[in-house]
């Protein structure tokens, strides 16, 4: 799969309509990301940035048009872990203690299997991705110790253990603290110099208008905008956030790319008993 310049292009789509169920929230839109860009996906609340994403990730379902992903048609591609994703919540929380490095394991699911078992380069892996992050030294604490910025920082490292080629993340820099903005900026850049072609939607583009180069602005479900960032910034620098469709992340009917999620004890509810 290559661009009109003969350069392989990471994410391709031609009059692509992309929505939930029937009703289409992202309409003929045609793209192309080219393997090594840093893209920055901006909009106005309810423009349709998120759905556009989602479509990628098999959590929105293509209804019309073409779909590519690293060379495949969306929900094809049979290397998962070419694809890194970052959800749009911003902690870990659920029933099950998990560690920091147990969580960041996950991230190599989509290389070995649910059965795989880890080896050295996995375990190595885990590492540099938690090291990535600024976490080294919470390795064996529980994420539910930790911050909200930084879990979000945790959800960074579990992507990018499986070391993918492509990196979807869904407004990395919301609601955490500063320092959790800048390591995460330090961390995108050493990725995007890797090769890493980086997919970023986000209202806010000041942390990361170091590493951003190009700007795609969604509006009323079409691109109204394709260029370089500094011409799509709005005054204040930021964008309203975007929540179109369900709040919580649908199924769809595509496949999955999302992986599989660990959780921690902190938000169970006191009921009393053991």
């Amino acid at each position: 799969m290559t661009d009109r310049s003969g350069t392989a292009a990471a994410v391709r789509l031609r009059g692509a309509s992309i929505g939930y169920d029937d009703v289409p929230i992202v309409r003929d839109v045609d793209l192309t990301v080219r393997h090594g860009e840093a893209v920055a996906v901006l909009g106005s609340n309810g423009s349709g940035k998120t759905t556009l994403a989602r479509g990628l990730l098999g959590l929105a379902t293509v209804l019309d048009g073409e779909v590519e992903l690293l060379g495949a048609p969306v929900g094809r591609l049979r290397e998962r872990g070419r694809v890194g994703y970052v959800p749009q919540r911003h902690t870990v929380s659920g029933a099950v203690p998990a560690t920091v490095r147990e969580v960041v394991t996950v991230g190599r699911l989509p290389r070995r299997g649910l059965f795989g078992r880890l080896g050295p380069s996995d375990r190595a892996a885990v590492g540099e991705a938690i090291a990535a992050v600024g976490l080294a030294d919470r390795m064996e604490e529980p994420v539910a110790s930790l911050s909200g910025g930084q879990q979000r920082r945790v959800l960074v490292a579990r992507a990018l253990a499986a070391q993918p080629e492509l990196l979807v993340m869904d407004e990395p820099t919301a609601g955490v603290d500063a320092a959790s903005q800048d390591a995460l900026a330090e961390v995108l850049t050493r990725a995007s110099a890797a090769g890493t072609t980086l997919l970023v939607v986000t209202h806010e583009t000041g942390p990361l208008a170091g590493v951003l180069s190009r700007a795609v602005v969604v509006d009323h479900g079409r691109i109204s905008y394709d260029g370089p960032l500094g011409g799509a910034e709005a005054p204040s620098g930021s964008w309203s956030d975007d929540h179109c469709g369900p709040p919580a992340e649908p199924v769809g009917r595509g496949y999955r790319l999302d992986q599989p999620s660990v959780t921690t004890r902190a938000a169970r509810p006191a009921t009393g008993g053991h």
